[in-house]
């Protein structure tokens, strides 16, 4: 598994104020997104394809 270091992780700033207990991506790897559990971090990321993603977010959005 490729290691993803932990600096270019990002939670959504809908996330508030909940404890920083969250889901966080990292965007900008070629066709994937690393998403991870920020309250479980000894747990592995799981990574989706970019347009499966990007999809996602767009059904969230409506």
């Amino acid at each position: 598994m490729k290691q993803i270091p932990d600096l270019t992780w990002r939670k959504s700033s809908y996330s508030g104020s909940n404890n920083g207990a969250c889901v966080e991506v990292r965007y900008g790897e070629r066709g994937i997104v690393p998403i991870r559990d920020s309250k479980r971090l000894d747990l592995p990321h799981i990574v989706v394809a970019a347009d499966a993603w990007s999809t996602f977010v767009s059904h969230l959005k409506r």
